[in-house]
């Protein structure tokens, strides 16, 4: 697999991460448990990001032992529990992670790129 790939795996990480911000922005945590269309598209967005992790993962498995800052296994977990269990969800859960671990996630990967830009 290619650096370009990789690239590709982050950036739509990132892009994911960010719009399940978006989608929640502005909104109250009980606007959220009543809101199933928020719901289902900040899951999607946890499926996207997880699925990226995942490929990170099986394609250049050097790149998450080089950057554990990233928990790689827990995204590809959340994937793999929304895809299976998205009826056990537990919606508080989905949204703490949406306002802490996400924004993070984004940082993380920003100062990936910033990095990687200056010659990883």
């Amino acid at each position: 697999m290619s650096a370009d790939r990789l690239k590709e795996y982050l950036d739509q990480m990132r892009s994911a991460a960010s719009r399940a911000c978006e989608f929640i922005d502005g909104t109250t945590q009980e606007a959220f448990l009543s809101d199933v269309r928020t719901q289902m598209a900040v899951a999607m967005a946890l499926v996207l990001i997880g699925e990226s992790a995942a490929r990170i993962m099986m394609h250049h498995p050097d790149f998450p032992v080089d950057h554990p800052e990233i928990p790689w296994s827990k995204m590809r977990g959340m994937r793999n529990f929304v895809v299976h269990d998205y009826y056990e969800l537990e919606l508080p859960v989905v949204w703490e992670t949406v306002q802490t671990s996400l924004p993070a996630l984004i940082s993380n990967l920003d100062s990936l790129r910033h990095w990687r830009a200056q010659g990883e």
